[in-house]
């Protein structure tokens, strides 16, 4: 007989605690404490050329990018998450007390793993759509070229398109903004 040990819960501010002196980052959904794995350097070099190239692609628009680094809170479903890139459109909306932790993403990418894969698709996209500013969720194969993006209708229905072609174009349809493929895949190497 397999005996299982419940998994200890923690409150927000034990997490929150724990965040401040850590060596590495961890996800909080609902009471547990997640760590974060490491990034493979596809991972990496995505980050860093879409971060360039949205940087360039917003500039003089009311857009502000942001990075891995910054906590997401989502209060309808008591999870704190680190996107791999966030962008807010005018002013960051902060949690009550905090100054590292938003509540107002228009845009999101993620970079896709194989650990994390299905948790992007399924349970963050629905914890994201929670979030009334949330406009756009873009997900990006790290394995080969492949894209997928969810783009909010005025009606409130999500659109998804998704695209395999190098010479294809990204078109961010929440912002003036478009990036071609062939740059967000610069020097990423398939096989790695």
């Amino acid at each position: 007989m397999v005996v299982q040990t419940p998994t200890r819960q923690y409150s927000i501010e034990e997490y929150l605690a724990q965040e401040e002196t850590a060596e590495y980052r961890s996800e909080y959904r609902d009471g547990e404490i997640v760590p974060m794995t490491g990034a493979s350097i596809n991972h990496n070099r995505i980050i860093r050329n879409l971060s360039r190239l949205l940087e360039f692609g917003l500039h003089e628009q009311p857009y502000e990018v942001f990075l891995s680094d910054l906590r997401l809170w989502i209060p309808r479903y008591q999870e704190y998450t680190y996107p791999d890139i966030l962008i807010i459109k005018d002013q960051a909306i902060f949690q009550e007390g905090r100054t590292d932790t938003v509540l107002n993403p228009s845009i999101i990418f993620e970079v896709l793993s194989k650990s994390t894969s299905s948790r992007d698709r399924g349970d963050k996209f629905t914890y994201y759509r929670s979030i009334p500013q949330f406009q756009e969720y873009i997900l990006i194969d790290q394995y080969q070229i492949h894209i997928e993006q969810f783009s909010k209708t005025p009606e409130g229905n999500w659109l998804f398109r998704e695209f395999d072609d190098e010479d294809a174009v990204l078109t961010l349809a929440s912002a003036n903004c478009q990036i071609p493929h062939r740059q967000i895949y610069e020097r990423v190497t398939f096989g790695e």
